[in-house]
């Protein structure tokens, strides 16, 4: 479910429509994977590849040597399978893609510019499609007047529209929704706009 140039574009349009309603800043980022889960797809290969030959020498005949190139093989093939499908992902506990998916929206928070707003009014909005991961990160200036729960209605809409397969909708909903509250804290004074509008697609 990525974005096509013509939804980008209207999340783009949601932005700058929202932020020309309030001195704050938002910004969107969509992460097909917040991680590859690499490690997970080397332990996982190479445990069963190492459990491979107990029912192999009680039920075949197989020579050392033929036993080791099967490992070998069943090693090779699960990690090519595991790293290069969405199966490897599933392999991953849930706290552990959670986690992944938090530290990439913290990372992305930090990389975007977020913190170089100077009224610390930003605003990040952040899924992981392959963690099924939303968060909407705010910035101390807002977050001291905003409690937490009052993103949770932006985040439901995002989701929903991400169930019902709308992507696209759904992040200009989250967009509106944040930007309502931006302008109720911080509204239009006059400031540059610090950050560009437009959403990142990783």
């Amino acid at each position: 479910m990525i974005l096509s140039t013509e939804d980008q574009n209207r999340i783009n349009a949601a932005i700058t429509a929202a932020e020309s309603r309030t001195a704050g800043e938002i910004v969107c980022v969509l992460s097909r994977a917040s991680s590859d889960y690499m490690t997970y797809a080397v332990a996982w290969s190479a445990l069963i590849a190492l459990a491979a030959p107990w029912p192999l020498i009680a039920m075949t005949q197989l020579s050392v040597q033929q036993i080791l190139l099967v490992q070998v093989f069943i090693f090779t093939a699960l990690y090519l399978v595991f790293s290069s499908s969405g199966l490897g992902h599933q392999l991953v506990p849930g706290r552990v893609r959670r986690e992944q998916a938090h530290r990439a929206a913290m990372e992305q928070f930090m990389i975007r510019g977020m913190t170089r707003k100077t009224n610390r009014a930003g605003v990040l909005i952040f899924v992981s499609l392959a963690e099924h991961y939303v968060r909407i990160v705010a910035d101390d200036g807002i977050a001291s007047k905003v409690d937490r729960s009052v993103w949770q209605g932006a985040v439901d809409a995002l989701l929903a529209q991400i169930r019902a397969g709308d992507l696209a909708t759904g992040f200009v909903s989250a967009v509106e929704q944040c930007g309502a509250v931006l302008n109720q804290h911080f509204p239009p004074g006059g400031g540059k706009d610090e950050l560009t509008d437009k959403i990142y697609v990783i």
